[in-house]
């Protein structure tokens, strides 16, 4: 792990047009998505962040070829040579999101065994939404620490037909179910599912493929699943976190920019509360669908207004934008209450924004912060990829200089979203110590650009 910190200063407002790179959480279940396939995919839009790369390294420890150009964001991956069902512990542990190999090693090899994921501090992230639904669908699994290990016991004779219901709709287990039922024979209806931009760009791909794919009402998703589906090219969908760190930015500072590639439909509700805090924002409307450019501009106020918010699955307020929003508000004027439903330990950051002379009071997963005038710079810790973000817009407007360390979260979670930062003019600094008992990264072939 690297070494360093994330060094801020106080920050006149923020102002430019900027754009965002492709959404991490799209990339990584798209790039398991490709073990379904046989041959050369080439992903467009890429960032290049630890967990991306990590996920590359996964692929390749089960056969497949990946090379990464890091300055046009190009990713090209080769799965002809997939030959292994087996995660080891030591990638597995770092990043929940490899639990999402299991669909797509079953579908191709009827068995997986792989390690419980690993990733943040901010809750428990139970895996047995997956592991119930897979068992509806045929699959055994069976615990032997460190492993999971799931087989496809009962091969269907003929035409299938069978219902998913999701207790709660969990992102992780719509994408892993989803991506088990596209082959095979008959049908597979999840109810509840969850229905994120990222799992929108999932379904793209997979009907790239050659996928059968629908989304019916009730939050149901239809797969019927198909003999084969084959490699594509694809470029992935913007990342409305990004695109929300940079908007609060500007709100922060009282600042105007513009996001040139962000999709205001993937933040409605996050761009109402803006809106709510006296920002104006302009997004603009083709044709009855959102385009692309010129994206969304933000026009701050000088001092944003209290709200108030509660996170929800999608399309409710993002848990991950929480955070974030929440450095804003300690700022604002007024007092406002924000509750946490979907992560119940996602409020660790509160005790490093209280260090810096935030007002806040938490009683469980609500907290309640009351407005001040300014913030002070203070030595603080990252708890995870949020939180870091969070603790450097707040560093904005701090007075004197914000060190943040943990900086591995920063970079797990981010492609150079400090040197865009400071493009719009905020003094923020990622500093690497390369010294000091880092692990080694993941040896994905780097082209030429």
């Amino acid at each position: 792990m690297t070494a360093g910190y994330v060094l801020v200063k106080k920050s006149r407002p923020l102002q430019g047009v900027v754009d965002v790179y492709g959404a991490k959480n799209a990339v990584l279940v798209i790039l398991t998505s490709l073990i379904l396939t046989e041959g050369v995919s080439v992903l467009e839009n890429v960032p290049n962040n630890a967990d991306v790369r990590l996920m590359m390294q996964l692929l390749q420890e089960l056969g497949a070829q990946v090379s990464f150009d890091a300055e046009s964001k190009k990713l090209t991956v080769d799965t002809f040579g997939i030959c292994r069902y087996e995660i080891r512990p030591d990638i597995m542990n770092k990043m929940r999101a490899s639990i999402l190999v299991m669909g797509p090693l079953l579908a191709r090899f009827g068995k997986a065994r792989v390690a419980l994921p690993g990733g943040d501090l901010i809750g428990q992230r139970p895996i047995n939404y997956h592991l119930n639904g897979f068992k509806k669908m045929g699959v055994t699994t069976s615990r032997k620490d460190p492993f999971v290990e799931a087989d496809l016991s009962r091969i269907p004779q003929g035409p299938t037909y069978t219902r998913v219901v999701l207790e709660y709709p969990s992102v992780g287990a719509t994408e892993n179910l989803m991506m088990f039922a596209s082959i095979g024979q008959g049908q597979v209806a999840i109810i509840n599912a969850a229905l994120e931009p990222e799992i929108f760009d999932l379904i793209d791909v997979l009907t790239k493929m050659g996928a059968r794919i629908q989304i019916l009402p009730g939050a149901t998703i239809l797969i019927e699943g198909v003999a084969r589906l084959n490699p594509i090219t694809h470029t992935i969908v913007p990342d409305r976190l990004e695109v929300g760190a940079l908007l609060v930015s500007a709100a922060i500072t009282g600042g105007n920019i513009t996001v040139a590639n962000a999709k205001p439909d993937h933040l409605d509700i996050f761009l109402e509360k803006l809106s709510d805090m006296g920002h104006t924002i302009i997004t603009q409307r083709v044709e009855n669908s959102w385009q692309l450019a010129p994206g969304i501009t933000i026009k701050a106020a000088h001092r944003s207004r209290a709200t108030s918010f509660k996170t929800c699955p999608y399309p409710g307020f993002p848990t991950d934008l929480q955070p974030l929003m929440m450095a804003a508000l300690c700022v604002a004027e007024g007092i406002s209450h924000v509750e946490e439903t979907v992560y119940e330990n996602r409020m660790i950051h509160t005790q490093e924004l209280a260090k810096m002379g935030a007002q806040i009071a938490v009683n469980g997963t609500k907290a309640t912060i009351r407005g001040v005038e300014a913030l002070y710079g203070k030595d603080v810790i990252a708890s995870d990829i949020r939180a870091s973000c969070a603790l450097a817009l707040a560093g904005l407007v701090a007075f004197d200089q914000t060190t943040i360390t943990g900086v591995h979260h920063w970079q797990r979670g981010f492609d150079q979203l400090e040197k865009k930062l400071a493009y719009l003019g905020a003094p923020i600094e990622l500093i690497e110590d390369h010294t000091s008992g880092q692990e080694s990264l993941p040896k994905i072939q780097i082209l030429p650009s």
